[in-house]
C-alpha cells in the first residue's frame, strides 16, 4: 500500500513536500533572498516534472477514489511544465516582491488541487480538488497589494468562484440522490437520463463553464485578468483553464456519455457564443490583458468544437491543443510580463513600433500571436485544425462553418497587434527591455514548442495512442 502511495501519488507528494518546506522556511528564516527561493521552486519543479516522465505506473488508491494512468500524468506534467514556465517568467516582478515565498505556496497550492482533481474517480475527491485549487487562486489574483484594482479583481474571482461551486456542489448532490452514487464508474452505469438527473448535469455545466470562461458565464474574466499581476493572469489564462478542460472532457466522455445526444446540443450552441462573443469582444480591447481574455474565450470556443465531436480524435485534439495553447499563451503573456515589470505598460498602444527597441521580443510575440491565430507552420494552425476535424466527425457542418469564419475574424484583430509593432511608428516607443536569464529560457521553451509541435507531429499520434 505504502509502496503504491509513494508511485501513483508521486507528484502530489513532492508539490506537499515543496508547500511544507517553504512553510518552513517561512517561518523560521525571514531574510532568504527572493531569487534564492525562485531558484529553489524552479529547481524542485524541474524534478517534479522529470519524475513524472522517468516513473510510470497506474492503479487505483484510498479505495478507488484516485487513480492515475499514463494519459493523466501527460496532462500533471504539462500543467507542471507550465507553472514551471510561468514562474521563470515571473522573475522581474517577484524579484521586487515582498511575499515571493507567499506567492509559491499559494500557486503550488492551486496546482495540488489541480493534480487531485485530474485523478478523482468520484464526485467527492474532485471536488475537494476543485476547492483547494480554486481559494488560493482568488488570493493570487489580489496580489498587488497596491493596486485597487487588483483587490477588486480578487473579490469578483472569489464570489463568482463561490456562485459556479455552489452550482457545481448542488448539482453533484441530486446525481447522488438519483443514482445513489458518487463513483465516476457507478454514475455512468445509473444515468437514465431522466429530469432530475438532466437538471442536475444543467448545472454542472454551468459551473464548469465558469472555471473555463465559457459564455454564457465569462462575465467575470475580463475584469479579473486586467486587475491580476500578469503572472496571474497568465496561470488562470492557461493552467487553471487546461486543467479545468482535461477534467471537463474526461467526465462528459465517460461518466456522461449515454447523455450524448442531450449534452451534444448543448455544448453546440455554447461552442457557438463562445467563439462569436470572444472574437467580436476582442475586437475592441486596447488592454492587453483584457485583449487576451477575450482572445482565450474565443479559443474555449475552438476546444468545445473538438469536444462536441465525442470521439477519441476530439479528447486527443482537446489534449494537443491545451498543449499548443501553453506555449503560445504563455509566449504573449512573457513579453507582457517583461514590458510590464520595466515600464508598467500594457495597452496595444505602447506596442506602436516595439520592433524598433525590441526586435528580438517583437518576433517572439509575433510567433505567438500566429500560433494564436492558427496560421501555419506554428503549431496553432494544427492544433486548430484537429480540433475542427474532431467537430466535424458529427457533421454537423454549420459548427465547422461558424467555427471557420470565426477564425477568420481572429486573424483581424492578431494581426492588428502585428501590425502595430512593426509597421506602425511611435515618436516615443517602449525603451529597450531587459531580458533576465531565467524569463529567456521560458521564452526561448515557449517558442521552441510553438514550432516543435507544429513542424513535429509525433505529439498528436502519442496523445491519440494513450487514449486507446
Amino acid at each position: 500500500m505504502l509502496q503504491d502511495l509513494l508511485i501513483l501519488m508521486r507528484a502530489e507528494l513532492m508539490l506537499i513536500l515543496i508547500i511544507f518546506l517553504l512553510l518552513f522556511l517561512k517561518l523560521g528564516s525571514a531574510s532568504l533572498r527572493n531569487e534564492t527561493v525562485m531558484n529553489m521552486v524552479n529547481g524542485l519543479l524541474l524534478v517534479v516534472l522529470a519524475l513524472g516522465f522517468l516513473v510510470k505506473d497506474s492503479g487505483m488508491i484510498f479505495g478507488n477514489m484516485f487513480r492515475t494512468d499514463d494519459l493523466l500524468r501527460l496532462e500533471k506534467n504539462m500543467l507542471t511544465l507550465g507553472t514551471l514556465i510561468i514562474s521563470l517568467q515571473s522573475y522581474q516582478w517577484l524579484k521586487k516582491h515582498d511575499q515571493a515565498m507567499e506567492f509559491y505556496l499559494l500557486m503550488l497550492s492551486t496546482l495540488l488541487g489541480m493534480f487531485f482533481m485530474l485523478s478523482a474517480a468520484n464526485l467527492l475527491m474532485f471536488y475537494l480538488g476543485l476547492e483547494l485549487s480554486t481559494i488560493p487562486l482568488a488570493a493570487m489574483v489580489n496580489f498587488d497589494f497596491n493596486k485597487k484594482q487588483s483587490s477588486e479583481a480578487g473579490f469578483k474571482m472569489i464570489v463568482s468562484s463561490a456562485f459556479a461551486s455552489g452550482l457545481l456542489l448542488f448539482g453533484i448532490s441530486w446525481l447522488y440522490g438519483t443514482t445513489g452514487t458518487i463513483d465516476f464508474s457507478g454514475l455512468a452505469a445509473s444515468l437514465d437520463g431522466s429530469p432530475l438527473q438532466l437538471f442536475a448535469f444543467i448545472t454542472l455545466v454551468a459551473g464548469f463553464g465558469f472555471k473555463i470562461s465559457a459564455v454564457p458565464f465569462h462575465l467575470w474574466t475580463a475584469d479579473v485578468y486586467e486587475g491580476a499581476p500578469v503572472p496571474v493572469t497568465s496561470y488562470l489564462s492557461v493552467i487553471s483553464k487546461g486543467a479545468v478542460l482535461f477534467v471537463f472532457t474526461s467526465v462528459l466522455y465517460s461518466v456522461f456519455h449515454a447523455m450524448g445526444t442531450v449534452w451534444y446540443n448543448m455544448i453546440f450552441i455554447i461552442a457557438v457564443a463562445t467563439m462569436i462573443t470572444g472574437n467580436l469582444f476582442a475586437l475592441r480591447q486596447d488592454n492587453l490583458k483584457r485583449f487576451l481574455a477575450f482572445s482565450s474565450i474565443a479559443q474555449v470556443g475552438f476546444m468545445l468544437v473538438g469536444i462536441s465531436g465525442q470521439s477519441r480524435e476530439g479528447a486527443a485534439a482537446l489534449i494537443f491543443f491545451v498543449l499548443i495553447y501553453i506555449f503560445s499563451n504563455l509566449a504573449a503573456f512573457g513579453v507582457i510580463t517583461l514590458v510590464s515589470s520595466a515600464s508598467g505598460r500594457e495597452r496595444i498602444s505602447d506596442y506602436r513600433g516595439f520592433y524598433q527597441s525590441n526586435p528580438a521580443l517583437t518576433w517572439i510575440l509575433a510567433i505567438a500571436l500566429f500560433s494564436l491565430a492558427g496560421i501555419p507552420p506554428t503549431a496553432g494552425f494544427f492544433g486548430k485544425f484537429f480540433l475542427i476535424l474532431a467537430g466535424a466527425g458529427k457533421g454537423n457542418w454549420l459548427l465547422i462553418t461558424i467555427a471557420a469564419l470565426n477564425m477568420i475574424i481572429s486573424l483581424y484583430y492578431y494581426l492588428r497587434i502585428i501590425k502595430a509593432m512593426f509597421m506602425e511608428h511611435n515618436a516615443s516607443p517602449l525603451a529597450k527591455v531587459d531580458i533576465p536569464f531565467s524569463p529567456r529560457i521560458a521564452l526561448a521553451i515557449c517558442v521552441a514548442g510553438i514550432l516543435i509541435t507544429g513542424l513535429y507531429s509525433g505529439a498528436y499520434q502519442y496523445i491519440y495512442q494513450l487514449l486507446s
